[in-house]
């Protein structure tokens, strides 16, 4: 998060993919020094979650592109180089990216690619609706055990797509083109509602979309195709109905705010009994998560597009279950967790949506809490405070969480594997410094 998201006038242009300098030469390890409260402003960057959809949505029509508000991360890199693959260019200047899409595109997405970012697999449904065939990777991204992508392919096939598996990549194409239909999904799967969107705008005729996810960065997906003259109504919603278009046209557009970025800096600054405010950020999109904090005793205040947290002495317990929007979002699950080793008593939170995803409450006892799993479900008993030790940071919010405990923990925390924080947060330990924490890359 920055206080000034313009980029300076000095700054080059640069074609991405590329690490920033600052991601390129810095360790894989975080040092934080425990004890300090954390207080003062932040604005949001851009979302992960929407910026790397947008990306995707580029491909359905040629000529070039404008976003803005884009964060400076790792998954951002990688989605420029899947787009370069099937042959589009993209040039970063600061917080802009313009992307600019040929009249023809190579469907293929490497599996190099792919298995470094499961977002990667929403290539899927607009290579097909857009040139007819596509060859995609099964995705990789963080391991949270099994992701199957059945509701992505269900969906398709129901819309006349075909699919055959060899050697691990998905082989597909809509020998008489993609039909509008309607597709009810078993879960409010955020990426098989997004693949089906991205196919459905330019299907012939009429797509429904039946118990869809609602996620705010799916909207904002909407938003943007709608600006190329798409017709998609209800996004947010359980229902959603396209109606197909025969081309699309460019556009430009802004990147909504990162929720988990600014919930993850909420949640540390009350972890260290402090207090921050966040802006730019729509405070309804962390609605349970905020209400949580505020059960847990934290002082919550909102508006339009600001809220501010002030942490207590200690949380309070809390019983949690982690659910599609507008529930508690699973990537703030650890962060949370973290928060809670603390609390004057005994916490539960139980993860409906990704089943292995308890790497870091080991590394978390290593630390002193007292946590352990049993099935979906974490027990986490408060104790009186954390000690500082080397730790393993396995995956994006953990990595985060991790350090959150630190920032309350007795002497140095290292946190190890620190390169995951570069895929989702941009300028993650500057920004904990500009706050007050004692802490360095």
């Amino acid at each position: 998060m920055t206080g000034d998201t313009s980029p300076p006038n000095h700054q080059r242009t640069i074609t991405i993919p590329i690490m920033s300098s600052t991601r390129a030469g810095a360790a894989n390890s975080i040092r934080v020094n425990g004890g300090n409260p954390l207080s003062g402003r932040v604005r949001a960057h851009g979302a992960k979650n929407a910026v790397l959809k947008h990306m995707v949505a580029m491909l359905l029509a040629p000529g070039r592109y404008r976003l803005d508000n884009v964060p400076g991360i790792l998954d951002v890199d990688i989605m420029g180089e899947v787009l370069d693959h099937v042959g589009a260019s993209c040039t970063r200047r600061g917080p802009v990216i313009e992307v600019d899409v040929p009249e023809r595109l190579n469907p293929e997405a490497p599996l190099e690619l792919v298995r470094r970012m499961r977002a990667s697999i929403l290539i899927l449904g607009a290579l097909l609706v857009r040139v007819g065939t596509a060859r995609v990777a099964l995705p990789g991204g963080d391991d949270f055990g099994s992701r199957p992508i059945g509701m992505h392919l269900d969906g398709l096939e129901q819309m006349g797509a075909e699919f055959e598996l060899r050697h691990g990549v998905l082989e597909a194409s809509a020998p008489n083109g993609l039909r509008g239909t309607e597709v009810f999904l078993e879960f409010p799967s955020v990426g098989a509602t997004e693949n089906i969107l991205l196919a459905a705008v330019l299907a012939k005729g009429r797509t429904v979309i039946g118990n869809a996810a609602r996620e705010p960065e799916l909207a904002d997906l909407a938003s943007l195709l709608n600006a190329m003259g798409a017709k998609v109504d209800g996004a947010g919603t359980s229902t959603i109905e396209v109606i197909g278009v025969p081309h699309l046209s460019p556009a430009d557009h802004t990147v909504v705010a990162d929720r988990l970025e600014a919930g993850t800096y909420a949640l540390a600054a009350a972890a260290t009994g402090g207090m921050i405010t966040v802006e730019g950020c729509d405070p309804s999109f962390l609605r349970m998560e905020l209400r949580k904090m505020e059960a847990a005793g934290c002082t919550v205040e909102r508006s339009e597009d600001w809220f501010s947290v002030a942490g207590p002495d200690r949380p309070e317990p809390q019983d949690i279950a982690t659910l599609p929007f507008p529930g508690f979002h699973t990537d703030m699950h650890p962060q949370m967790v973290a928060f809670l080793a603390r609390a004057t008593g005994t916490s539960l939170v139980t993860e409906n949506v990704y089943a292995a995803r308890f790497r870091y409450i080991g590394e978390l006892n290593r630390m002193g809490a007292d946590i352990h799993a049993d099935g979906q479900h974490v027990v986490i008993r408060g104790v009186d405070r954390l000690s500082g030790c080397e730790v393993d940071g396995c995956d994006i919010r953990a990595a985060a969480a991790l350090t959150v405990a630190g920032l309350t923990a007795d002497g140095e925390t290292i946190v190890r594997d620190a390169e995951h924080i570069d895929r989702g947060y941009d300028g993650f330990v500057e920004t904990l410094r500009s706050l007050g924490a004692d802490v360095d890359r």
